[in-house]
C-alpha cells in the first residue's frame, strides 16, 4: 500500500546549501528513496522555484511568504505568522495523509480544527527561542537586537503548539532530552544530510578553512574570533568562505596577508574546499540544534578543531580535536597543519557516522511515525 506525506517546509529546499534546508532536502531524497509520495508544499522569500524537486515528490506547491512590517506587531513569532496560507490549508484537506511541518517556523497551522484526527509531525530543528535569544546576544544592529529579543519571547510561549503534535522529531540528542520535558511522544531523529560515506581526501591541505552563512550572526562572531584571536597570532593560512561577510569582517581580514575571504561562492566551491582544507576550524558559540557543516567536514574532510559548544552531546566528541581557548586552538592548528591525516581516524569516523548518521537508517525510523 502506497504510503503519502505531506511536507511543510519553511522555505524552498532547493538548492541545498544552508543548514536548515540542506536537512529538509536530504530528508526529502531519502523518503522518496523509501517509496514514500511526498506532498511538498514550500514557502518561497527570494529562493526560485525549483524543478528538481519535481522528480522526488508527487506534486510541489508554492506560497508568497506575507513579509509585511506589521506582522512584526503580531502576538505571533513573525517567522511563523509569516508562514499562513488559507491555499496551503485548502490542499491539505484535500485529503488525509499525514503532515510533516519543518520547524517551529511552520506551525501556524498545527493548532487549526480541520486537522484534528490527522497524523502530525514537527521536525524542530533548534529549541528557537533558545537560539533567538543567543543570535540577539551576538547581534550589532540595534534594530535586530531588538527583533530577535521579541521574536525569542514570542517563541517561548508558540512553543506550547507542540502539544497538538502526535511526534516531535528533535534533530539532537540534547534538543530531544530537552523537548521531552515539556512534551510527550519526542523522538531523536539526526539530521539528514548529503553523504552516504566516509571519503578522505589523500595527501596534506596547504590551508586552514571556516565556513558558514557570514550574515547570521553566530557565525560572523566566530569568524571575527577566529581572525582576531585565533589567526591573527600565527602565519597558517586562513580561509573564511560563506554568503554576505560583514563589513567588520572584511575590514578585519584586510589586515592579514594570509587570510582571505571567499563570499558567496556556490555549494560544490564550499565543498572542495572542506575537502582540500588540512583542517576543518568550525568554532560556535550556540550550543544548539546540530551544525551540519561540522557532519560534512567529518565525512569529507581531513582534521576538525572545533569548540565544546560545537560538539555537546551529539555523540561526535571523539572524532574532533576540542579546544576552547585561542592559545589551545593556536597550538593544535600549528600542530595538526604538519601532521597528515591519519586513515586510522577515518575508520574511527566511519564506525560513528555510519552508525549514528546515515540517512538510510534515520529514514526508517521517521517512516515508523507516518
Amino acid at each position: 500500500m502506497e504510503k503519502h506525506l505531506h511536507i511543510i517546509s519553511f522555505d524552498v529546499p532547493y538548492p541545498a546549501n544552508y543548514g536548515g534546508v540542506i536537512d529538509v532536502f536530504y530528508k526529502i531524497k531519502a523518503l522518496h528513496a523509501e517509496g514514500i509520495k511526498i506532498h511538498l508544499h514550500c514557502f518561497e522569500y527570494g529562493r526560485a522555484e525549483a524543478l528538481s524537486l519535481e522528480s522526488i515528490c508527487e506534486k510541489v506547491y508554492y506560497y508568497k511568504r506575507n513579509m509585511s512590517k506589521s506582522l512584526l506587531f503580531s502576538p505571533l513569532p513573525f517567522v511563523v505568522v509569516t508562514r499562513s496560507s488559507e491555499k496551503l490549508m485548502e490542499n491539505l484537506l484535500r485529503d488525509t495523509f499525514p503532515i510533516l511541518f519543518e520547524g517551529l517556523h511552520s506551525c501556524f497551522h498545527l493548532n487549526d480544527n480541520r486537522l484534528v484526527g490527522r497524523i502530525k509531525i514537527v521536525r524542530t530543528h533548534n529549541i528557537e527561542h533558545e537560539y533567538y535569544k543567543n543570535l540577539q546576544k551576538v547581534e550589532k544592529s540595534v534594530f535586530k537586537k531588538v527583533y530577535f529579543g521579541m521574536e525569542g519571547k514570542k517563541l517561548e510561549r508558540f512553543e506550547r503548539v507542540l502539544k497538538k503534535a502526535d511526534y516531535v522529531a528533535a534533530i539532537s540528542q540534547a534538543d530531544a532530552t530537552e523537548l521531552s520535558t515539556r512534551y510527550q511522544n519526542v523522538h531523536h531523529i539526526t539530521a539528514f544530510h548529503p553523504n552516504a560515506e566516509v571519503k578522505i581526501k589523500d595527501g596534506k591541505g596547504n590551508f586552514c578553512l571556516y565556513h558558514g552563512n557570514l550574515e547570521v550572526g553566530e557565525n560572523n562572531e566566530a569568524a571575527l574570533y577566529l581572525v582576531n584571536q585565533v589567526f591573527s597570532k600565527i602565519k597558517t593560512p586562513l580561509i573564511i568562505a560563506g554568503r554576505k561577510p560583514s563589513k567588520e569582517l572584511i575590514s578585519a581580514v584586510s589586515n592579514h596577508s594570509h587570510i582571505s575571504i571567499k563570499a558567496n561562492i556556490n555549494t560544490q566551491d564550499i565543498d572542495e574546499l572542506i575537502k582540500t582544507a588540512q583542517i576543518n576550524v568550525l568554532p560556535t558559540f550556540q550550543a544548539t540544534g546540530i551544525k551540519l557543516k561540522l557532519l560534512v567536514a567529518l565525512f569529507t574532510g581531513r582534521h576538525c578543531v572545533v569548540n565544546s559548544p560545537m560538539v555537546a552531546n551529539t555523540g561526535l566528541e571523539k572524532l574532533c580535536s576540542i579546544q576552547d581557548s585561542p592559545e589551545a586552538i593556536t597550538k593544535e592548528i600549528t600542530r595538526l597543519f604538519e601532521l597528515p591525516f591519519d586513515m586510522h581516524e577515518t575508520q574511527k569516523r566511519e564506525i560513528v557516522l555510519i552508525e549514528n548518521f546515515s540517512n538510510a537508517k534515520n529514514v526508517k525510523k521517521l517512516v515508523e511515525l507516518i
